[in-house]
């Protein structure tokens, strides 16, 4: 994996660390909490958080809507232990996917099913940015709307 792609999943691990603590601090019956009437439940964003780096390994390989939409009802999660299970087990598979890309791979344009089009390296800065922002998102909602802050270092 070149240097840039390492330092990607560096900024993967800690936002991933980040959340797995915040997830440690929650209890079962926090995962129903909706601050907002129609927007994701705290469980909802965790299970979304959860499914981004397999769900986006799966759109850089060009995978079609209906394809995307299969693999969304496969996967199921109830539970603390599931989502952070899920999280640990689609990181492992996005590193590796990019583990065994090669340069010429890497800075191949993709294009997604809804026609968004990045290399792959491209599409990474997206995952690592997808994950920033919900995990900004959960710490807010738990912050401004039920007054339980993490007192987590968000950043190093």
């Amino acid at each position: 994996m070149n240097m840039y792609c390492q330092s990607a999943f560096h900024q993967l691990e800690i936002v991933i660390a980040s959340i797995s603590e915040i997830v440690g601090q929650l209890e079962e019956e926090d995962l129903a909490l909706r601050p907002t009437k129609g927007k994701y439940s705290i469980g909802e964003l965790l299970e979304h958080i959860a499914i981004i780096p397999a769900a986006d390994g799966r759109i850089i390989e060009e995978s079609s809507e209906q394809e995307m939409s299969d693999f969304y009802e496969s996967l199921q999660a109830g539970t603390k232990e599931d989502i952070l299970q899920n999280l640990f087990n689609h990181f492992a598979i996005l590193k590796t996917q990019y583990e065994n890309y090669s340069e010429e791979q890497l800075f191949t344009e993709t294009t997604s099913w809804w026609g968004v089009t990045y290399t792959r390296f491209e599409w990474l800065l997206q995952i690592v940015s997808h994950m920033y922002h919900h995990r900004g998102q959960l710490h807010a909602m738990l912050v401004h709307s039920y007054n339980k802050d993490p007192e987590i270092l968000l950043f190093e």
